[in-house]
């Protein structure tokens, strides 16, 4: 039986915007993110359903968090590092198939923070959640002890 290892990890991503090892096991797609603002992708597989047959909330919140971490990656310079602080999510109406999108956009930008906003959407674009994040930016460019590439 292979050994499982809890971390640190070492990984190497493909692009400073690119999706990491978490956003690729839900299958996200980057399919835009530039002056401030992103859209992504997700498919809604059998492995993202709760027990009553929906999608995750988990899963959409991680699209929508993935999101508005690739809008903030379109505005500030390459191995800046940053973290989500808060979040809030609002659940509007369940999903039950198809692939949903989420649009996120950076809405402030103070010393230190950046705040951010998402709309997930079904494929018949109907919004299915609002979130909104807010994110610290380190105060060194790397956290001491995380290895990682890009």
């Amino acid at each position: 039986m292979m050994e499982q290892v809890t971390g640190p990890h070492k990984f190497k991503m493909d692009a400073w915007i690119s999706c990491a090892p978490f956003e690729r096991l839900l299958n996200m797609k980057i399919v835009e993110a530039s002056d401030g603002m992103a859209t992504l992708t997700m498919p809604f597989f059998i492995d993202l359903a709760q027990g009553g047959g929906l999608m995750h909330g988990g899963a959409l919140v991680g699209l929508a968090d993935t999101a508005v971490v690739m809008a903030i990656k379109s505005l500030v310079p390459p191995q800046t590092h940053f973290a989500t602080i808060s979040l809030e999510s609002k659940f509007l109406y369940p999903v039950k198939e198809g692939v949903v999108t989420a649009k996120a956009r950076v809405v402030d930008r103070k010393a230190g923070t950046l705040e951010g906003q998402a709309t997930v959407y079904d494929e018949a674009q109907r919004p299915v959640m609002e979130f909104s994040s807010v994110f610290k930016i380190a105060k060194d460019a790397r956290i001491k002890g995380i290895s990682y590439e890009s």
